[in-house]
């Protein structure tokens, strides 16, 4: 917060100050080097990240501009904030932390303060009273300078975050889109996002749920870590497999999404992360909307092959089904639910009738009937692949094609 110190213009004072200025800007270089020693004694890990000549620069321009302007401010003039601004933005580039740089500035108003006083009383001890009353004027400046370096450091740390946010997000997007064959791109992500470029990776791609406004997506979730990346319709994540397999991507995920999801298989190395989102998304379109399911792709093979080609999917649909559109809607519907049940039931006809709650017999006639109407026969593998596929084209193709709603046969 600014300073709501009231200065009053003091003659006597401001030729004082005037007059230790003077004296204090020929001894400039010595308390350079008192007031760069006495920070690197306090803080020994400033050196790490600021050079000992850059140190040394801004310590003597910061140290001059105040002396030199002491005898004004204590007629009232404000002190100069451009080069703590300056400094401010410097350090946060640097990466020096604001309580090492704050600390600093203390430093620099306590050996000021004690600088004045001894030139003071070796030159003109009779003045010492009146500068007593000069104290305040040092410690406003130092809460000044203070405040705007603070207020300059915590802006450029937010403008670098935000660029960093932006790079890698960049960064990602471009893995994702299929670019990691280029060598410098891959290197720049794994370091920009800390991700070995070698790593095992899957990707997971979910439908946007709607979110509490402080719902946070977990950086580690399950013992893997996640790094998201927001679209307009969905969200993706790379997941750092390590050791682990995809199944623990998905069961980290299942208690946070309410959605569906698409989930890829493992692939070795950043530079795969292109393929493997667009298996997640192909994983993911073997959800039907409001499925609430997490689909891995690996479980999900033949559906996948119907959804990654729809065209030919509901040619195959037509085509083993289409008998069956000229029945009546609820026959159709009947006939359609005991194929899927008797196939999730890998042809059980017992389990079948149980889920259906019906006879087994009832299971059997209404497959008989429509092995007819198919032409398919349920004791040819061949056969049941394809009734499958087409069962599949028909629930899947049709949920994101209007045509295809039109003709399924249902």
């Amino acid at each position: 917060m600014p300073s709501t110190t009231t200065l009053i213009p003091d003659e006597n004072m401001a030729a004082v100050a005037a007059a230790a200025s003077r004296r204090l800007l020929e001894r400039l270089d010595d308390l350079t080097d008192r007031l760069v020693a006495e920070i690197l004694a306090e803080d020994s890990g400033y050196a790490g990240f600021v050079p000992h000549d850059d140190l040394w620069r801004t310590v003597h321009g910061i140290l001059g501009e105040s002396i030199d302007h002491m005898g004004r401010r204590a007629l009232g003039e404000e002190p100069a904030v451009e080069a703590a601004v300056s400094i401010g933005r410097r350090r946060a580039e640097q990466g020096l932390p604001l309580e090492s740089l704050l600390r600093s500035f203390r430093i620099g108003g306590r050996l000021t303060w004690e600088a004045m006083i001894e030139v003071v009383a070796e030159e003109d001890p009779g003045s010492l009273p009146a500068l007593l009353r000069f104290a305040s004027i040092v410690w406003h400046t130092n809460e000044v300078q203070s405040n705007a370096v603070a207020e300059s450091y915590r802006r450029t740390e937010s403008e670098l975050l935000r660029r960093s946010d932006e790079r890698m997000a960049a960064l990602l997007d471009a893995l994702l889109e299929g670019r990691g064959a280029d060598g410098g791109l891959t290197k720049a992500a794994a370091a920009a996002l800390d991700l070995p470029v070698h790593g095992r990776y899957a990707v997971a791609v979910l439908r946007s749920p709607r979110r509490d406004p402080g719902f946070e997506r977990p950086g580690r979730a399950g013992g893997l870590r996640f790094v998201w990346r927001m679209r307009a319709d969905t969200e993706m994540a790379v997941v750092e497999l390590g050791e682990r397999h995809p199944a623990d991507a998905a069961a980290a995920l299942e208690p946070l999404f309410t959605g569906e999801a698409g989930i890829s298989p493992a692939v070795d190395g950043l530079a795969a992360l292109g393929r493997a989102r667009w298996l997640a998304e192909v994983a993911l379109q073997t959800c039907r909307p409001g499925d609430r399911r997490i689909a891995r792709l690996d479980e999900r093979l033949p559906a996948a092959l119907v959804v990654s080609q729809p065209e030919l999917s509901g040619y195959l649909g037509d085509t083993v089904l289409g008998p069956l559109a000229d029945l009546d809607p609820v026959d159709r519907e009947v006939l359609l639910e005991t194929l899927a049940t008797w196939l999730d039931c890998e042809g059980s006809a017992a389990r079948t009738a149980g889920r259906l709650y019906c006879h087994r017999n009832t299971v059997f006639n209404r497959l008989r009937r429509l092995e007819q109407l198919t032409a398919r026969s349920l004791h040819r593998p061949r056969d049941v692949v394809e009734l499958a596929l087409a069962l599949d084209a028909l629930d899947l193709v049709a949920a994101g094609d209007p045509a295809a709603r039109e003709r399924r046969p249902a």
